[in-house]
């Protein structure tokens, strides 16, 4: 549905980077229900990749069953809906990710809680 302005609508958008402590990051787990959508997280352009299996996840999807037992060396990325192959040892921004980027990530075998997604 299209939406036809009365009058002038422009201003300044909300959203840009220096209105947050640090870009923000679009991190969803595919075929897990239970996150019903990506979070959003702050997060220095400096982070390791490699930090977000080790120091951020864990306490955004820790408390899923199945995060335990994700081997991260099959885990399948995502970068705007297509297949990305991060380097874990370098760091968000060498990986090319910049504010409000979206990533996704897969864990072959593990497909929600009992396999609900399956």
């Amino acid at each position: 549905m299209s939406v036809v302005a009365l009058e002038s609508y422009s201003f300044p958008a909300k959203d840009r980077r220096e209105n947050f402590p640090a870009p923000l990051l679009y991190i969803g787990w595919e075929d897990h229900l239970m996150f019903c959508a990506p979070f959003c997280l702050p997060l220095p352009p400096d982070t390791p990749f490699g930090a977000l299996a080790t120091a951020v996840l864990p306490g955004i999807y820790g408390y899923h069953p199945d995060f335990a037992k994700i081997d991260w060396s099959t885990v399948q990325w995502f970068k705007s809906g297509q297949p990305w192959q991060p380097d874990p040892a370098r760091s968000l921004a060498d990986n090319g990710l910049k504010h409000k980027d979206v990533i996704r990530f897969r864990t072959p075998g593990l497909t929600g809680i009992e396999g609900s997604f399956s």
